[in-house]
């Protein structure tokens, strides 16, 4: 059995794989392709039948997730936007659920109220990484992109609660929206706390405790399950423990984790991140067999309209909320200072980016077997039906088309340009911090040596080219960078070389391999 299960994992990872390299061939998002990738292998005979624990999804899955785009969320910006957040990760969670409850009471017979609530808190929430994947190396306007990755950190959380609170009035057949609002923010306020606290404590034993590179990323992984687990165990909101703790970690990050442990770190988790977005894709897709079993074939014809007809309904929702929210926020007489306001094509493309995705599905599995009576639960196929389609829906119809719609917005290039020139801007700046200090710190050296004289010619050389009044045009530095990583390319060409004379020390050649691979890596980053 074990032996089994060992080899449809290694399967997956190897679809996942080729799926992903696939997808940069065709130009097409990766977790569309690995959805629809589970789908194809869903449907070869004999396959086997994969079936989701949804608390597994939520606990081993989306912790690592959150927290690690809340890492790579600047702080600065996360508050600046923090309206258009708000009103996009709780007022639209919130409008969406109330919506899709009005309607699917309305159109499908049977269904009450608070089955309409847990489908709303169920299909509420966009999915992150969709967006994100869809619009890296597009032309968007960062304002865009900002409240995107913004509203995805805390959305989940919002949904989760409305979808427990629904979940809890069928099972109970009560329902007091005072005590709900209240519970609400109880559970919110609560998640935060916990989620500081733990961070806290994480950030005192990081600068207490004698540590290695190696360590340190162990410590990372760990840390955003001790908050979603710390929160949950007290019943608040796991999701927004690992969040609050995220962010205040990333913004500390210089105090307690070295240059090397940040690197090391970041390679862990630049695979952990890849391998555990790819699974749960590949998994939404593999799902498709359970899910049509359990609804019935005759029912199918009938549940494909209701869903396809709610799965219209919330990208219809998320457009009217969009547009009307930044129309109130453009109303009010105060907004945060430095807080930009987002043009009609950057609400077009906030709108479009509605994919929804694995905590959809999670949520839609964690619908109770039977009420407290021992009753069949009402519609739970239904439920888990529907929420396959507006999944498949939103992420293959949006996701494929949001690229073409950037495109025919045809944006300016207002966001590169800024880029450019707060990249020149902070090259001088570092060049002249360094030029001080070799002035300072080291002025007969500098006289007496060349290798002294030769390290401030080189900051004397950018700080000169960095001033410059005229911008380097986007061709020269494409070039330029392209020239850097030909360079590193020839060095590793003559590294091998030396390798096979055999007349170099094993240790000094790794050592000389190790930083070309990481210049390489930088440049590569820094194209991206």
């Amino acid at each position: 059995m074990l032996h089994h299960e060992l080899l449809l994992v290694l399967s997956l990872l190897f679809a996942i794989g080729v799926l992903h390299v696939l997808s940069s061939r065709l130009g097409i998002s990766y977790p569309i392709l690995l959805v629809l990738g589970g789908l194809a292998i869903s449907q070869i005979p004999g396959a086997p039948h994969v079936s989701l624990d949804p608390d597994f999804v939520f606990l081993l899955f989306l912790p690592p997730l959150l927290y690690e785009a809340a890492w790579f969320t600047p702080w600065k910006e996360f508050w600046r936007l923090r309206g258009p957040i708000a009103l996009q990760a709780f007022g639209l969670v919130l409008f969406t659920a109330t919506a899709v409850a009005l309607f699917a009471h309305a159109i499908i017979p049977d269904f009450s109220l608070a089955l309409g609530f847990m489908l709303g808190g169920i299909i509420s929430p966009p999915d992150a990484v969709a967006a994100t994947s869809v619009l890296h190396g597009m032309r968007v306007p960062r304002v865009a992109v900002g409240i995107l990755e913004g509203e995805s950190l805390v959305n989940d959380a919002a949904s989760l609660i409305v979808f427990r609170f629904a979940q809890a009035a069928v099972l109970t057949g009560s329902f007091v929206v005072l005590d709900v609002v209240g519970d609400f923010f109880l559970v919110s306020l609560g998640g935060v706390a916990v989620g500081l606290a733990v961070a806290l404590l994480v950030y005192r034993v990081h600068r207490l405790l004698p540590s290695t590179p190696s360590v340190d990323a162990s410590l990372t992984i760990m840390t955003p399950y001790l908050m979603y687990l710390a929160a949950e165990g007290i019943g608040c909101s796991g999701v927004l423990a690992v969040v609050a703790g995220g962010l205040f970690l990333s913004a500390r990050s210089d105090d307690f984790l070295s240059a090397t442990s940040k690197v090391q770190s970041n390679f862990v988790w630049s695979t952990l991140v890849f391998l555990l977005n790819g699974f749960v894709f590949i998994l939404i897709g593999l799902q498709l067999p359970r899910i049509t079993e359990g609804l019935g074939r005759g029912a199918l014809p009938g549940a494909t309209r209701y869903a396809l007809a709610i799965s219209l309904l919330t990208i219809v929702v998320r457009f009217v909320w969009v547009f009307a929210a930044a129309g109130a926020l453009r109303l009010r007489r105060s907004r945060p200072e430095g807080a930009p306001d987002p043009d009609w094509k950057a609400l077009v493309v906030i709108a479009w980016a509605g994919m929804r995705g694995v905590v959809s599905l999670a949520s839609a599995l964690a619908v109770p077997l039977a009420l407290a009576d021992g009753a069949d639960f009402p519609h739970r196929h239904l439920i888990l039906f529907i929420t396959f389609v507006v999944i498949l829906v939103t992420l293959v119809l949006q996701g494929i088309s949001l690229p073409l719609v950037i495109r025919l917005l045809r944006f300016g290039p207002g966001d590169e340009a800024r880029r450019a020139r707060d990249e020149q801007s902070l090259a001088a700046r570092l060049a002249a911090a360094a030029l001080t200090h070799l002035d300072e710190h080291y002025p007969a050296e500098v006289r007496r040596h060349d290798v002294f004289q030769r390290v401030r010619a080189h900051h004397a050389a950018v700080l000169s080219a960095s001033q410059s009044d005229l911008p380097v045009e986007a061709d020269l530095r494409a070039r330029h960078h392209e020239l850097l990583i030909d360079l590193v390319h020839a060095q590793k060409r003559a590294l091998l070389q030396a390798r096979r004379e055999g007349t170099f020390d094993h240790e000094v050649l790794r050592a000389a391999e190790d930083q070309l691979d990481m210049e390489e890596a930088r440049l590569h980053r820094g194209r991206h």
